[in-house]
């Protein structure tokens, strides 16, 4: 094993002092055992190697206790202390609630908490809920049984199981105790301790990395086998089959001769063991809860690019049989353990695998490729979704109610954040020409118990719905429920000349950007002040100065003060969240911004706009996914990343040598660039076939297909029921067949692009003559009647909307609403029933807000809540300002005349799926 920079170090350093401090309490537990006749008896550590009859921990325990070895690692009176403690437990009590081997493993998920919890959080430590590991061991034999026709499953002599990230031991103890029950079932006999055992040594294997809970895993299995008759003799040299070893490297012979280890020969001996398993052994069974997340302490290089036959083509554009993604993520370890099982089971030919891990993988665009190679590899796959997500689901059932991660326990009662999913993959010798794949949903707070209990059904697989992965919705493992023609539309992709650009990306905690422009003004003309050096401007503490995302922050001042000066026409409209513009000081400079997006930045020009959506959903509900700006925007704009497709290009020639003109801000030469629409070949022939003329003359045509877009994109009815296709890719939108249609729907996309533009008024909404339906919900108030007084902090907001959260990131609150009756009938009609008061603090609240406005969410985000949570005075440092206070009004108006349009909107849609343009299919 290796391990890199300073988390290695950390890493390395950790393990051991966890191996030395747990160790200690193991061998109190076994200690405890041999002695409980014994009740004035002192526990000594030092005679833990004594207890422990792993031959690799027994040598560290003889090395460390060496008086010479201790006083130069300043831990003997930590060590004695905790032999202290350990006396003073009242062992008969203690024993009466924690069995011996569930003790050992119950501790470490609190003990490395408490020791280490970064270390536990990066390494995804988690204790495994003993309902979840029954459920994939009984799975595995009955699949076994069923599929592979091994008569005696798990028990057959020739079934050779691996948990290669075994932990404290949890799946192996429940395999060992899924073969003594079958050995029993087939009839009592005075050798079945003796075939236990013989698996448990010869084909029952365990590999771990961390040597803490290694040591628990070897305690937890010669327990178990005391209990079952069948005890280890460690004067026999027998041990069971679990390695210290990492379990992703060493699968192939090595091509330079392996080095000796001649202070520690047993770790030289446990390498050698564990590698004869991996290169040498059929393994039929492979199981476990591999680790969730990246760990930068290991040694990227020593694990051979696992994961790049997952890359695959990712990147490659479409037309040149790629998959075109942009942005993908297959760093979690978890992903690499699935590349080791998928190898090494169709190595051997034929065999099992089932994890529990991260969900990402169902469906996630990262993952196509490692979708199509187990579709590949393997011929039946089942699909347990645990759910618990915090981002998609937050954590809620389809009904609402709560939904746990299934690692929620009495120690970490929220669990991880992230979904999960139990598969079952199965590999027959003789493959199938066709793959299935079966999925079933297991929500709330009883689903451990569900999924323990689903092992009754008679037939199991009536509950699983069946997916279809295909090429077209990227081998998705996840059921789909697409309505008509949905895949044959074209994705938004499809219709741009040019790919998307991303928002920008600031990671400088925010300073690049202000709601109260001279303050961004300020701080800007600071820091490109050549005047001021870096000791200076450091001390006025404006935010730049701090390293953030690998940044260095001087070294980018400085490249900053060569290559630009302060410029107020640099200070720009920035829309960071959906109705939430701030401004924003724009820079090139490499590292100023983290991602600058220069090619975004270049089609800012007056007159221009962009269409904005994703490629792929990751909060649920999402509401929304598109949206329409003029201005530059935040990666984060749209969850998990906007992309913008500028309606028009303006495309620059090169410069002309010898040019002496400079170019502006944008980058231009004068007069020189040529401006056309964005629009594909294949759009182009579309709106020539509808007979519309040149799009690259005028901004209207150039748009009408990004306006119909958007029209669409705003349907409920579209929304509602292409949900599966629009969550898992790029939006799909269908073409109008006719260009009255077409004309039509851009004009209603027209309607909804204006309701989006803070900075253009929409007669009746927000000017003129207020729409009857809109005059009166939003107005802000008084509690109690009479005027509000910004001066005496009536517009402060103070009711908890928002707070800072780690890193100063701002998080959500709960706030404060009051459901109020509704009289109006006009009110009633057009929203329903539901309004809300909105507070600001004690004295203020914004009245009559419909709930249907209060809960409407454009990519992931719950608009107006979300605008009150960044102006909590806490973070705002100051109260509202009255135009700000009225602003809240001018927002819940337009979306509420968002929500007036849908059943046009939904009309539209109706029209253009009836007779809809036939895109040509690839």
């Amino acid at each position: 094993m290796k391990f890199e920079g300073d988390k290695g170090e950390h890493f390395f350093r950790a393990t051991l002092v966890q191996t030395l401090f747990y160790g200690v309490f193991s061998s109190w537990v076994l200690w405890s055992r041999e002695h409980r006749d014994r009740p004035g008896y002192k526990f000594r550590w030092h005679d833990t190697a004594w207890t422990l009859h792993v031959p690799m921990i027994a040598t560290l325990f003889d090395q460390i206790a060496m008086p010479k070895r201790l006083k130069p690692l300043g831990i003997d009176e930590v060590l004695d202390c905790a032999g202290v403690v350990l006396n003073r437990v009242d062992r008969a009590a203690f024993f009466s609630r924690f069995e011996d081997e569930h003790a050992v493993q119950y501790f470490y998920e609190p003990f490395l908490k408490a020791y280490d919890p970064e270390l536990r959080k990066e390494l995804g430590v988690w204790y495994t809920p003993p309902e979840i590991v029954q459920y994939q061991v009984e799975r595995v034999d009955r699949v076994l049984r069923e599929e592979l026709n091994i008569a005696d499953g798990l028990a057959d002599e020739q079934v050779v199981i691996l948990d290669p990230c075994c932990g404290t031991g949890a799946y192996l103890v429940e395999t060992l105790k899924r073969i003594h029950k079958t050995l029993q079932d087939k009839g009592r006999s005075a050798l079945t301790a003796q075939r236990l055992k013989k698996a448990a040594m010869e084909r029952v294997f365990g590999f771990e990395i961390l040597p803490a809970p290694f040591v628990i895993s070897h305690l937890q299995l010669g327990l178990l086998l005391r209990q079952l008759d069948a005890p280890l003799n460690p004067d026999g040299n027998e041990r069971a089959g679990v390695y210290l070893t990492n379990a992703l490297t060493g699968w192939e012979p090595a091509t330079e001769p392996k080095k000796q280890l001649p202070l520690f020969p047993e770790l030289t001996e446990e390498r050698d063991r564990a590698d004869h398993v991996k290169q040498e052994t059929p393994i039929i069974v492979i199981l476990g809860n591999p680790p969730y997340n990246a760990f930068a302490g290991t040694s990227p290089a020593e694990e051979g690019g696992l994961v790049d036959v997952y890359k695959e083509g990712l990147t490659t554009p479409v037309d040149k049989g790629g998959w075109g993604i942009k942005k993908f993520n297959l760093d979690d370890l978890y992903v690499r353990f699935f590349r080791i099982a998928e190898r090494r089971i169709a190595k051997t030919g034929k065999g099992i695998v089932s994890y529990i891990s991260n969900f990402s993988y169902l469906g996630d665009p990262s993952f196509v490729v490692m979708r199509q190679r187990l579709l590949a590899e393997f011929d039946k796959i089942w699909i347990d979704c645990m759910n618990g997500d915090s981002r998609e689901t937050g954590k809620l059932t389809p009904e609402g109610k709560p939904d746990p991660s299934v690692f929620s326990t009495e120690q970490t009662a929220v669990g991880i954040r992230v979904g999960t999913v139990i598969c079952l993959m199965v590999r027959n010798e003789k493959r199938s020409k066709k793959p299935v794949v079966r999925f079933q949903h297991f929500w709330g707070v009883t689903k451990r118990r569900d999924v323990l209990a689903s092992l009754e059904r008679k037939h199991l697989d009536r509950k699983y719905e069946t997916a279809t992965p295909t090429p077209e919705n990227r081998y998705s493992f996840r059921p789909s429920s697409l309505v008509g023609d949905y895949p044959q539309w074209p994705s938004v992709v499809a219709l741009a000349q040019k790919p998307p650009s991303n928002g920008l990306m600031e990671k400088r905690g925010g300073a690049l950007m202000d709601i109260d422009r001279d303050a961004l003004a300020k701080r800007m003309k600071a820091y490109l002040d050549p005047a001021l050096d870096w000791e200076g401007y450091r001390s006025l503490g404006f935010g730049l100065e701090v390293e953030r995302s690998g940044i260095v922050p001087q070294q980018v001042r400085a490249k900053a003060l060569q290559q630009e000066l302060f410029g107020q026409d640099h200070i720009v409209p920035y829309a960071i969240r959906p109705y939430d513009t701030v401004w924003a000081y724009y820079s090139a400079v490499p590292g100023v911004w983290n991602r600058a997006r220069p090619a975004y930045w270049a089609q800012c020009w007056e007159g221009n706009a962009f269409f904005m959506t994703r490629f792929r959903s990751s909060a649920s509900p999402e509401g929304v996914p598109c949206y329409f700006v003029k201005d530059l925007s935040d990666d984060h704009f749209i969850t998990p990343d906007n992309a913008c497709f500028a309606l028009r290009l303006r495309l620059e020639p090169e410069k002309p040598k010898g040019h002496a003109g400079q170019a502006d801000l944008f980058g231009h030469y004068a007069a020189e660039a040529t401006i056309t629409a964005n629009l594909s070949p294949v759009a182009r022939a579309y709106l020539a076939g509808l007979g519309i003329g040149d799009p690259d003359a005028d901004a209207g045509t150039a748009g009408l297909v990004w306006m119909h877009a958007l029209a669409i994109g705003y349907s409920p009815a579209y929304l509602d029921e292409n949900a599966d296709g629009i969550r898992q890719d790029w939006p799909r939108i269908p073409l109008p067949a006719t260009k009255r249609a077409l004309l039509d729907s851009a004009a209603l996309g027209r309607r909804v692009a204006a309701l989006l533009d803070t900075e253009q008024a929409v007669d009746g909404v927000t000017t003129g003559q207020i729409d009857s339906r809109l005059r009166d919900i939003g107005a802000i108030c008084r509690v109690g009647g009479g005027s509000l007084d910004p001066h005496a902090g009536h517009l402060d907001v103070t009711v908890g909307w928002g707070h800072a959260g780690q890193g100063g990131v701002c998080m959500p609150g709960a706030g404060k609403v009051e459901v109020r009756g509704q009289d109006d009938e006009t009110l009633r009609r057009a929203f329903g029933d539901a309004m809300l008061d909105v507070y600001l603090n004690e004295h203020a609240y914004w009245s009559n807000v419909p709930k249907a406005v209060w809960e409407y969410r454009i990519g992931g985000y719950q608009v107006v809540k979300k605008w009150l949570s960044y102006r909590e005075k806490a973070l705002l440092g100051r109260g509202l300002k009255v135009e700000e206070a009225e602003y809240v009004t001018e927002m819940v108006r337009r979306i509420g005349a968002l929500i007036l349009m849908q059943p046009e909107l939904d009309g539209n849609y109706e029209v253009v799926k009836a007779d809809t343009y036939p895109w040509p299919q690839a």
